[in-house]
């Protein structure tokens, strides 16, 4: 039984750690170069790791975006473009242009929500 518990948490830890690599599209692009988005196992295994996308699952992910990437990979299309290295450069810049905005906006709340705590400080005394 401890022997079992191990080896699922090794097979989760393996999971958790591929599926938050599918999240850097220059690996993504040395994944098709080798060829392994032609393999029709390893397609088969892309398919069987949506369960990621569960909340009990996707609660242990640090890079939320490689589900999205997850998503694509099931579309034989996506997987094909994936070879040529500008889309995969176009990627990451779209990713970071999203952190940048998400970090932009999620500075400008906290800053209005400091601001509202402010004020109400100041207006309670």
């Amino acid at each position: 039984m401890e022997t079992e518990d191990s080896g699922n948490r090794l097979r989760f830890q393996l999971e958790l750690e591929f599926v938050q690599c599918l999240a850097n599209p220059n690996y993504l692009n040395f994944l098709a170069q080798r060829g392994y988005f032609k393999d029709k196992s390893f397609v088969n295994y892309l398919k069987y790791l949506l369960y990621w996308k569960e909340p009990e699952y996707a609660k242990y992910l640090k890079y939320p975006q490689c589900l999205h990437m997850l998503e694509l990979l099931q579309y034989e299309h996506f997987r094909k473009e994936l070879v040529n290295a500008q889309c995969a450069k176009f990627i990451d810049e779209q990713q970071i242009l999203h952190w940048q905005h998400y970090s932009r906006k999620r500075m400008r709340l906290q800053q209005a929500l400091a601001e509202q705590q402010q004020q109400n400080n100041t207006s309670v005394k």
